[in-house]
């Protein structure tokens, strides 16, 4: 178990690629704070992860909110007494025509996946700092989730777009302010993921078929295959990784072609 003990906190848990990091920490032996706005489904997720006999708890937590931020680093520490590793996921998406986006709508993006991820991160490191060095000499990591539209643009998720593109240089700048206390900083990109927000192109062939033609692979990734990923990054198996984004895609980005797909 490469993360066994540790006190994990993954923002945007309750479904999802957050629930999926959620019960890959668990099944690594992590202790597992599972954080969303949506406390019904985050604490039907964490009872979930406690029958099968995780150590778990739910915390409600606004992640644009720095008073909610730090409460939930307290938390954290008063439920398992400290935190080794903040997995920032928690994102939302709004889509719109370029000339349309309101003024309001591109602020909620930002203020969820990029300022959250930021306020999640500078939570963390402090408390990482405050405990000091754990046996191995390290203080803790830090895992952003990005995604490849970090590098590719879909002009109808503008917000979103800029907001991960600013992930992938939060992450590198973090890693660079850490390092000197060891604590390490690195990114998740993941392509088309077998999401709610995803999935539903499952009942449209002609966007399925869009959507296969851009992945070589010729499937969807799975929540758990990102927290695989994320374990990973959090792991000592990465102990001379930081400031880097690790894209779990498929082969999307390495295409400069589409993929024939059948009918």
């Amino acid at each position: 178990m490469r993360v066994k003990d540790q006190v994990v906190v993954v923002t945007g848990a309750a479904s999802g690629i957050g629930l999926g990091c959620a019960r890959q920490f668990a099944a690594e032996g992590a202790k597992v704070v599972l954080s969303d706005v949506d406390q019904t489904a985050g604490e039907e997720a964490t009872e979930q992860l406690q029958a099968a006999g995780a150590e778990a708890v739910f915390i409600h937590c606004d992640v644009g909110d720095k008073a909610v931020v730090d409460a939930l680093v307290d938390s954290t520490v008063a439920a398992f007494g400290r935190l080794d590793c903040m997995v920032s996921n928690a994102g939302i998406v709004k889509g719109g025509d370029f000339l349309e986006f309101s003024e309001e709508d591109f602020d909620a993006v930002i203020r969820v996946n990029l300022k959250g991820v930021f306020l999640c991160g500078q939570a963390a490191a402090r408390q990482m700092v405050k405990q000091g060095p754990r046996p191995d000499g390290t203080a803790g990591s830090i895992v952003n989730m990005s995604s490849i539209n970090a590098v590719v643009a879909i002009p109808s998720i503008t917000p979103y777009c800029v907001a991960k593109g600013g992930v992938n240089q939060l992450t590198k700048v973090m890693s660079l302010a850490l390092a000197d206390h060891g604590i390490r900083v690195n990114g998740v990109g993941p392509g088309s993921i077998n999401t709610p927000m995803v999935s539903a192109v499952n009942n449209d062939p002609a966007a399925w078929n869009r959507l296969m033609s851009r992945t070589p692979m010729g499937r969807l990734g799975e929540p758990e295959e990102m927290g695989k990923v994320a374990v990973f990054l959090a792991s000592s198996d990465a102990s001379y990784i930081t400031g880097q984004t690790i894209y779990a895609d498929g082969g999307r980005l390495g295409m400069n072609y589409t993929v024939p797909v059948k009918d």
